[in-house]
């Protein structure tokens, strides 16, 4: 039995039906009863239609690209780090004033100064006017010291130099240990000065200059008065793109091998093998890089100067243990007595075994 439809109703399952049926134009169906067709009924034509669209698209389509994968736990940790005022964030560890000295010496004075006191980049003595949080130290020396190894250095060591550098600035003892309890404690000299400005809270609040724009005597031509000397950057820093390698560090489990394009291995290989860790905690690739120069020479131009040199290794064991200067430029290496014997063959020996460039 069908039902008495309107010319309206007749279009829509008309157009439903086929594209070639003919459509009733409006006022002329004979038909002139009252339409059945509710708008219930015509939602669900819609959406039946709907379904009918993506049910037809390619499978491909309705799955996700397979691009990335799920981050691991040890990934995530690596790169949650930061430190707020309160302590929430400190890792595990400790570490002392005078600790941190002999980390600071071998890690930081190179472009600081021997007491914090460096021309040329930032002097770390005036912290106390500036910091209002002592964790705050501890992050951004976690967080991007030493440059351009950030993130080279364990956890108790960077205790260990925020202690000492607080210690530079007469806001802890000598005898301070810094860990996660005792640094929140610290309180700076400028730790109720960096407020909010109450205007700036509110949407309806006040902002905190008055200034009128000035737009006379503007200046019409714009002229460089100075800049850095043509190759600056790279005879200082070498390729600035490999310049944060440790930030590899930041993630202690690789990811797993099924998981990087053609099954990579993870790691800095050479000639002489991977980079022996001790390279990195000793504080070397804080002046040395494997190819290219930072503060001190690459390990590469190292191995080649004395390639053919059978007293290579004890000429080198000599200078790491000792320190000093002049065979490479002024500035002095540290010494390293606290390296055991067999800690310094092997780091000797990678280095004599990296492959030179011609």
């Amino acid at each position: 039995m069908y039902s008495r439809r309107c010319a309206s109703c007749v279009r829509f399952v008309a157009h439903g039906r086929s594209i070639t049926t003919t459509v009733s134009r409006p006022g002329s169906s004979i038909l002139k009863g009252r339409c059945t067709m509710s708008k219930s009924d015509r939602w669900i034509g819609a959406l039946a239609a709907v379904l009918l669209l993506v049910m037809a698209l390619p499978s491909q389509a309705r799955e996700n690209y397979h691009l990335g994968r799920k981050a691991t736990a040890s990934e995530i940790a690596g790169w949650n780090i930061d430190v707020r005022p309160d302590g929430k964030g400190l890792p595990k560890g400790q570490g002392s004033v005078s600790q941190g000295g002999d980390i600071y010496d071998a890690n930081c004075a190179s472009c600081h100064g021997s007491f914090g006191e460096s021309n040329e980049y930032l002097a770390l003595t005036g912290i106390k006017a500036k910091l209002n949080h002592a964790t705050t130290l501890f992050d951004y020396i976690n967080r991007a010291m030493p440059f351009p190894h950030s993130k080279s250095l364990t956890a108790d060591q960077v205790y260990a130099v925020a202690a000492y550098v607080l210690n530079l600035n007469d806001i802890v003892p000598s005898d301070f240990v810094a860990n996660r309890q005792t640094l929140p404690k610290v309180k700076m000299p400028n730790g109720n000065a960096l407020k909010p400005y109450p205007g700036m809270m509110s949407v309806d609040g006040k902002p905190d200059v008055h200034n009128t724009a000035c737009m006379k005597n503007c200046e019409k031509v714009v002229k460089i008065t100075g800049s850095l000397p043509a190759g600056f950057t790279k005879n200082l820093y070498g390729d600035i793109r490999d310049n944060f390698r440790g930030l590899e560090t930041m993630n202690e489990q690789a990811p797993p091998k099924a998981d990087m394009p053609g099954g990579a291995k993870v790691g800095n290989a050479s000639a002489g093998g991977k980079m022996p860790k001790l390279i990195t905690t000793s504080g070397c690739t804080a002046c040395h890089a494997l190819d290219y120069k930072i503060l001190g020479p690459s390990f590469r131009n190292v191995a080649a100067k004395y390639q053919g040199n059978a007293g290579a290794a004890k000429h080198l064991t000599h200078k790491i243990r000792a320190g000093g200067a002049g065979v490479w430029g002024s500035i002095p290496m540290p010494p390293h007595p606290d390296l055991t014997d067999a800690d310094l063959s092997t780091m000797v020996r990678w280095i004599l075994a990296q492959k030179t460039t011609k």
